[in-house]
């Protein structure tokens, strides 16, 4: 499960209003929902992209902190779907996701790929407890 901030001054509640909706929009009807921190997350099972197995989604509250989005896209193997000629769908699947992840946080994937750099390398410069 990746969780993913927001754009600096901004909130996932002011960027969707109705994460039910908006989750059905891009990857298809919900079938229940996820115990994850606390919180219950939108799972789909049947994913209207044949690439998408299952997709866990939802917002996950921090207390003081803003909310941050998590979310996890299980995938089928490429070659099946290939296989099934699915060749379309597979590089749909990647618009797909990277157009939810910018509408929902506000950031492109690069902007997202440089934030999670900067978080690996700001664990990394914590000393280990000893």
């Amino acid at each position: 499960m990746r969780e993913y901030k927001m754009r600096r001054g901004e909130y996932l509640e002011d960027r969707i209003a109705d994460m039910e909706d908006t989750v059905e929009e891009y990857f298809g009807p919900i079938s229940g929902t996820e115990s994850y921190n606390d919180t219950d997350l939108l799972v789909v099972e049947d994913p209207d992209n044949p690439v998408f197995d299952r997709v866990t989604v939802g917002r996950v509250p921090y207390g003081s902190k803003k909310d941050k989005l998590a979310l996890d896209i299980e995938e089928r193997p490429a070659e099946d779907v290939i296989a099934e000629g699915h060749v379309e769908a597979a590089e749909d699947a990647v618009t797909v996701k990277n157009d939810f992840l910018e509408m929902a946080t506000g950031r492109d994937a690069k902007a997202r790929r440089d934030s999670m750099k900067r978080s690996v390398e700001d664990d990394a410069d914590k000393p280990d407890s000893v």
